[in-house]
């Protein structure tokens, strides 16, 4: 919830070009601390204060891209923003040294767009259609 006290120290604190982008793309004047960000730009961000935060949404992903959705997310952060893990992957030391041989690199969920994954087939089709003989009438 937004109110006009909270609007006007958020947009001393960020400054109006940042206040109005808050306003945008998320409805709301949020000021914390920088906390990291990630490979694709997304921008992470956390506030303590009581008085100005809902608890339970004191941290908070600003999107680089304005066509954003959950899945642009990658995982370490995701945990953090969560609440699963305490420590942000930029300041968690088993994070921040951990990266499993297995592990590809992440990509986000391209569902719905042109990037998706189609499946195909290179068999050829066992139940073939049925095509009726026709033949004229009155010709018999």
């Amino acid at each position: 919830m937004v109110s006009l006290w909270r609007t006007i120290r958020s947009f001393q604190r960020v400054g109006f070009r940042e206040w109005w982008r808050q306003m945008q793309y998320i409805g709301d004047a949020k000021s914390g601390r920088f906390v990291g960000m990630d490979q694709f730009g997304n921008r992470y961000f956390e506030n303590y204060n009581a008085e100005e935060e809902i608890p339970g949404r004191h941290r908070w992903v600003d999107y680089a891209e304005h066509e954003y959705n959950a899945s642009q997310v990658p995982p370490e952060w995701h945990a953090w923003i969560s609440h699963i893990r305490k420590d942000p992957p930029t300041e968690d030391p088993i994070m921040k040294g951990f990266k499993p041989s297995w592990q590809t690199p992440w990509v986000q969920n391209l569902t719905g767009t042109r990037g998706a994954f189609r499946t195909y087939n290179t068999v050829a089709p066992k139940i073939k259609p049925w095509e009726p003989k026709v033949t004229p009438r009155g010709s018999a």
